[in-house]
């Protein structure tokens, strides 16, 4: 068995990020850029009033209070420029240019109006209420760099210096083949001796909770000839192909040979961790990935988190250090292990005046979707610890965004 932090990183090592091509800003969120994001203009561009008021010169405002006459109004997004000379001033809304002349903006609340004249209530000092021109950034700085994921707040800096088709790595296609004669259909009626598939829909949650779109997902029954037809299929229109159930040593588990026959290597079969240990992981030409999956529902997840969501925001175009996210939370509860793997807790959030702590879930078996249902994510107990004391520091691996 390969230790768990070793098969990530033989799998980050095998996946590249998929080539880069432009894409409307409004279908690339959550894509990774493949270039620099700089701005066109200096930020802003040019000095703008960061409020409702009056522009004025500061050196008519010495006084407790001082009368000025008005002149004129500029309201964002206005290219009018009254000059404001000594003892004038010209009302001014948020955003608006600062007209020349001024070097101050007035609060409104700090004056009184009448007609064309404004009283201004106590001294101003020069630049005050005024967002000045570059301070944000100067034409040809960069703002995002190659590597960024693009977020709301991302999307909206593309926007604001014109990149309105930004390079970004192609998005993966993924594709779940479930294996198992005793797997039915959700809406299906079932016997003692069957189960409703409930890997497929959950993985498939999982990869669009994540941002990925799954472009197929298959059953297949426990036949090798058969299985081996579907993934065949499956891995001409596909970069990561994930497989549940079949993966262990059983009579019929065929997925290693199923994988093998259709040209892949294997680079790994057993991992040190519980669960999910009998997880494989091949590759095949031209950046394609495949990953075998137990088929116990929360070994199935274990292994979709810990190995297939990283290949995924590789392929996407993330950096090998941001691929699977980390938390280091306190423990509200001990947590016990036997030692000897790695083991993954299913575990929960709770929110308390000192903020989120971290409490075990408690589990009868990595079957047990009950338990799972209530789950954040997990908890990280490393191979040689056999207790994690209440109050200690823990690795959470989220497995939901966090309120």
């Amino acid at each position: 068995m390969i230790r768990p932090a070793e098969g990530l990183s033989l799998v980050l090592k095998h996946a590249r990020p998929l080539k880069a091509a432009r894409r409307p800003l409004g279908r690339s969120v959550g894509c990774w850029l493949a270039e620099d994001v700089a701005a066109d203009r200096d930020m802003p561009p040019a000095d703008r009033s960061a409020m409702d008021g009056y522009a004025v010169r500061s050196a008519d405002i010495r006084a407790p209070s001082s009368s000025l006459r008005l002149i004129g109004e500029i309201a964002a997004g206005s290219a009018e420029r009254p000059r404001a000379g000594p003892g004038t001033c010209v009302r001014i809304l948020t955003g608006a240019n600062v007209p020349p002349g001024a070097d101050a903006v007035v609060m409104l609340e700090q004056t009184e109006e009448r007609g064309d004249s404004v009283t201004i209530f106590g001294p101003i000092e020069r630049g005050a209420n005024i967002l000045k021109r570059r301070e944000d950034a100067r034409k040809g700085a960069v703002l995002l760099r190659k590597g960024t994921q693009l977020g709301p707040l991302q999307i909206a800096v593309c926007a604001a210096v014109g990149k309105s088709l930004p390079k970004v790595h192609r998005p993966p296609r993924i594709s779940f083949i479930c294996t198992g004669r005793e797997l039915r259909d959700v809406a299906d009626r079932v016997r003692p001796h069957e189960l409703r598939n409930s890997n497929g829909p959950g993985l498939c949650a999982a990869a669009a909770q994540s941002g990925y779109e799954v472009a197929a997902y298959r059953s297949a029954p426990d036949d090798l000839g058969r299985l081996t037809t579907v993934l065949r299929q499956v891995a001409r229109r596909c970069n990561l192909i994930a497989l549940t159930g079949g993966v262990s040593v059983g009579r019929y588990d065929y997925v290693r040979e199923a994988v093998e026959r259709i040209g892949a290597r294997v680079r790994f079969h057993g991992v040190a961790m519980k669960p999910g240990k009998p997880l494989l992981y091949a590759t095949l030409p031209r950046n394609r990935h495949i990953f075998g999956l137990p088929g116990n529902p929360l070994s199935a997840m274990t292994g979709f988190y810990e190995f297939v969501l990283p290949a995924l925001r590789r392929l996407a175009g993330a950096g090998a250090e941001r691929c699977r996210p980390v938390l280091r939370l306190q423990l509200a509860r001990q947590v016990a292990s036997k030692g000897g793997r790695l083991r993954f807790v299913l575990a929960r959030i709770i929110w308390g005046e000192n903020g989120p702590q971290v409490e075990p879930v408690e589990s009868h078996s990595s079957a047990d979707l009950v338990s799972g249902g209530i789950a954040d994510g997990v908890i990280a107990v490393p191979s040689d610890v056999t207790i994690l004391r209440r109050g200690a520091v823990a690795e959470f691996r989220p497995w939901r965004p966090l309120p």
